[in-house]
């Protein structure tokens, strides 16, 4: 049971109930992690506008759920690995790459540069070394990417905390991110 009461749609009011209006007229569904972030209308528009502005980058779609997976995965967030490996198939990510992602492991080169960069952001929160840096740089990963990769983990630290803070009933299908643990701690 959730700590934090999600906000029902239909009993929202000012703010509040617009930009729940929106997510249910762009999404169809109301995901209980926007309805919780609804409990503070301000917190749930910055959440809309910068998932929005980071759409507009360079990122692929399918990298941004790919690296959302990375992250959950470094965090723990079941709530988030459940609901990004549902995003990442409908962006056109593999199963098996789905798996891996949650993990921080990809098939491809420049995705695995991508999470690699991501993870380090997470685990050292920021103080990314030089080498770090300077080896997301070689292996072809652009200042804009760069600047991307700590877009999307702000973007995710936020929800990830969030549904830790407020234990968010899953209400997509279960994905756990204690998997991802599992299988790194072996």
């Amino acid at each position: 049971m959730s700590r934090i009461d999600p906000v029902d749609p239909r009993n929202a009011t000012g703010h509040a109930k617009e930009l729940l209006d929106a997510v249910q007229a762009e999404l169809g569904a109301t995901p209980n992690l926007l309805r919780t972030l609804a409990q503070a209308p301000s917190v749930l528009n910055a959440y809309l506008s910068l998932s929005k502005a980071l759409s507009g980058g360079s990122l692929s779609k399918a990298a941004r759920e790919q690296i959302a997976l990375a992250i959950a995965g470094e965090n723990h967030c079941d709530y988030c690995a459940s609901a990004h490996t549902l995003l990442g198939r409908s962006a056109g990510v593999g199963e098996d790459e789905l798996s891996a992602n949650l993990k921080g492991v990809s098939s491809d080169a420049h995705t695995q540069t991508l999470l690699s960069f991501a993870k380090a952001v997470v685990a050292k929160r920021g103080f990314v070394s030089d080498r770090e840096f300077s080896d997301a740089r070689a292996a072809g990963i652009s200042d804009a990417e760069i600047v991307e990769v700590v877009g999307e983990v702000a973007l995710n630290v936020l929800t990830n905390y969030l549904n830790h803070v407020a234990q968010t009933e899953v209400d997509f299908p279960y994905v756990s991110a204690g998997e991802a643990e599992a299988a790194a701690a072996a």
